[in-house]
This record gives C-alpha cells, structure tokens and sequence, in this order.
C-alpha cells in the first residue's frame, strides 16, 4: 500500500500533524502500536487535559538549542489551537498561571482531534507495531520526478496485533490495512519520549533517529517527583500529603508554586519544575517564606514582647506538622518569641528561607510527565521539522530534544512542531 505520508505515534503531535497534512490534500495514514489513540491526553490534566497556557513562549522550554522552538511557536501559537477548541464548542477555565483546562474532560480533546481526522481522511491503524523502516530510491531527488512509484522514499513493515472493533467510526481496524507492508514520501516520527512506560513509551524514535545518522542528547526523567534519603525521608514521612506554598531554586532557576511532601519524598508543581534543571547529587533551596509575610509577623510579635512560642507563631503561617518537622530538621530550639536574643530571630527566619535539602534521586520515567532530551536539534529544521540528514523525514513533539515547562506548555510544543510538519510532508 502506498500513502503520501505516514506518522508513526497517534498521540498529541502526530494526530494533529496528520490532520494539517491531510488538508493539503495528501493521503495520511497513522500508524500507533496501542490499542486506543491519544492515551497521554486522556489522563493528563487528572483527566481535563492542561491543553495549552495563554502565556506559553519560547522562554518556557530547555534545549540544547534554545533558540529552536521560536519558528514553530510563532508561526502556531496557543492562540491558534484556542481558536480551534472554540470552534468545537468544547468549554474551558484557566486554572491558574495561564493553565487551560477542559471543564469537562480530556476526551473532548481526543474527541475533537479524531473528527478532524475523520473530516479531513486521515486513516488510523491501531495495535500496529513498526519492525522496520527503510529508505527506497536513494539518490533519485522526490520533488522532480512524476511516476508514483519513484515517489516512494520510505518502506514500513509492521505487525498487527488482535482485530478489535474500532470504538470510533475513524478509528481504523486490523482488516482496514490488508498489507503489512507500506510506502510513503513522507515518514513522520512521532512517538514520544520515555516517561510514562505503562502508557506505551518506547525508545523507538530514538532508535529510527539514530538509524538516519542522528544524535541523540542524553534523556532523562523531567518534571517528576524528588525522592529523599532515608534519614529525611523518614522525618517527613508523618507530613506527607501536606502541601505548602515554597520558592523553590537551584543555582540556574527558581519556581514558585506549591510543594507536596510525599511517603516517598517531594512533589507538586515547584519540585516537578525544578527537577526538570536539577542534577543529581545537587541540593534544592526551598524558601518558605517567598512573600515575607512570616518575617513581619513574627518581628512585630517579638517587639511586642509576646511570649508565644516560635511553633505557634510559624503555626499561624505554615501547616503545625511543618514546622515541627521543620524544626527538628533544622535543630532550632522551639522557645517563646521573647526569649530569642539579639540576631537569633533572625537567623531562624533565614533558615526557613534557605531550607537546604539534597534529594536522592527521582521516581524516573515511571511517574516523569515528560523526557528531556532525545533527537538533537541540530541536525533538524527548526520551521518545517524535517531531517537534514535523511530528506522527507520529519521529527515532532517529545521525541526531540524540546522540553517544556508543567502548565500545557508540552501540548502546545506537541500542536506547534505537529503545524510545523504538517504544511510541508
């Protein structure tokens, strides 16, 4: 069988990327190893899908080519793909720092992704498994020659798994591809990063990248939660559930948002950023006082020469389960704020703004939301996503080395490269 481009990965970057080149008019087939399309939309978000961020821009994502993701941002921006979440009606709130979210759920999202799809003829193969990948008529130059067959630039072959029944009309079945073999001009990989294992993460996209003469920067877990080493483990392990509010930096960046302590050791929104720039055997500095509302309070309260003690009056400011773990972390003698003589005071309020704590490591790919690194950018274009290397293939979404931010900034890098791709293959 014979299509003019095929994208390997059904997720975010891939879809969209087969929707815009399916209204060129070309003929698209998507090729996906799972049995349900879009797994990593439906549970992201606690199941609203964070689809993009109002404030999204380049300055949002690590690379070693900072510079890469300006072409595509720009020429798609969050703007556009809310342009298009309007057009079908599907309704949403901006949670907080920019953060869009679907009122109801992430399937509208996948919903809407598929009637596109379905619109525009785009075919979806399920439960296939690509074993192979080649490249057909090397040396002769694609765009000049005419017969269909010299257009052909790449073979597939894959296996197919158990037919099952589609549960969407353009969701194609096993018996739609009679062949398990299929030519394409323009082969499209878009599958992902490592994170997540259980939703179907392969090393696959690195593995074709590297078969064309690419390289691949180091990967590694991103936006996952820190582990602790026993000894502080087992002190926060009374708090855990507990969130506060924390500025949470290293020597390269800060973030300041909530902090979740967990049995195994730290997450929320601040640990989950930071770790996407932490190295290990690095500390973090977690400032939980970011708004010096606690340093007034507690200067007022000792000038008025209150006897209340310090854990009482941080209570008033923290969870009383932190600052008894705080206190014992840090060994601050717990006295009334009366007794604290000359700089004393001031000295524990620098410590609880300079809460020192070096992670063991982090939970890996098994709860990151994304994978940093991956296809090196710098043998890929930056306005269309194809290889320099290997003409008419395309890289797009988390399997190049482009990482973003929490807060959708990943779904719009997975909408603007998919654009990208899409007005050209």
């Amino acid at each position: 069988m014979k299509f003019d481009v095929v994208v390997i990965g059904a997720g975010a970057a891939g879809l969209f990327c087969a929707i815009q080149a399916s209204k060129r008019g070309r003929k698209v087939l998507v090729l996906d190893h799972a049995k349900k399309v879009g797994r990593k939309i439906l549970m992201s978000g606690g199941g609203r899908c964070n689809f993009t961020n109002m404030y999204c821009s380049p300055e949002n994502f690590i690379s070693e080519n900072a510079h890469f993701s300006k072409s595509a941002l720009n020429k798609f921006t969050q703007w556009d793909f809310i342009s298009l979440v309007e057009k079908h009606a599907i309704a949403y709130h901006e949670k907080t720092l920019g953060q869009l979210f679907c009122n109801d759920s992430a399937k509208d999202i996948v919903t809407m992704l598929l009637n596109e799809c379905q619109e525009n003829g785009v075919v979806i193969q399920t439960q296939a498994t690509v074993t192979s990948v080649i490249q057909v008529n090397q040396g002769i130059d694609i765009d000049t020659e005419v017969t269909e067959n010299s257009k052909m630039a790449y073979q597939l072959s894959f296996q197919k798994g158990a037919t099952t029944p589609a549960r969407n009309p353009n969701v194609q079945t096993d018996a739609s591809i009679p062949s398990e073999k299929i030519q394409c001009q323009s082969l499209v990989i878009a599958t992902g990063g490592l994170s997540m294992p259980k939703l179907g993460a392969s090393p696959f996209g690195y593995q074709i990248a590297q078969q064309f003469g690419h390289s691949i920067i180091p990967t590694r877990a991103g936006l996952v939660p820190f582990t602790l080493h026993d000894q502080d483990k087992n002190l926060f392990s009374d708090i855990s559930g507990v969130s506060v509010s924390a500025d949470i930096s290293n020597q390269r960046t800060s973030f300041n948002e909530s902090m979740l302590f967990t049995h195994r050791g730290l997450s929320g929104p601040a640990v989950l950023q930071i770790s996407s720039y932490w190295q290990p055997g690095e500390a973090i500095n977690i400032n939980l006082n970011p708004a010096t509302n606690i340093t007034t309070y507690l200067q007022q309260e000792k000038q008025s020469g209150a006897k209340t003690l310090l854990s009482n009056a941080l209570g008033q400011h923290l969870p009383k389960r932190v600052v008894q773990v705080l206190l014992t972390h840090q060994q601050i003698v717990n006295k009334p704020l009366n007794q604290y003589q000359g700089k004393q005071l001031s000295q524990i309020l620098s410590q609880l703004e300079q809460w020192q704590i070096k992670p063991n490591g982090t939970e890996g790919y098994r709860t990151a939301e994304v994978t940093l690194g991956g296809v090196a950018t710098s043998d890929v274009s930056s306005k269309t996503m194809e290889s320099k290397l290997a003409k008419n293939l395309y890289f797009i979404g988390e399997v190049l080395d482009v990482t973003g931010w929490l807060g959708g900034y990943n779904f719009q890098w997975a909408w603007s490269s998919g654009w990208a791709a899409g007005q050209v293959c």
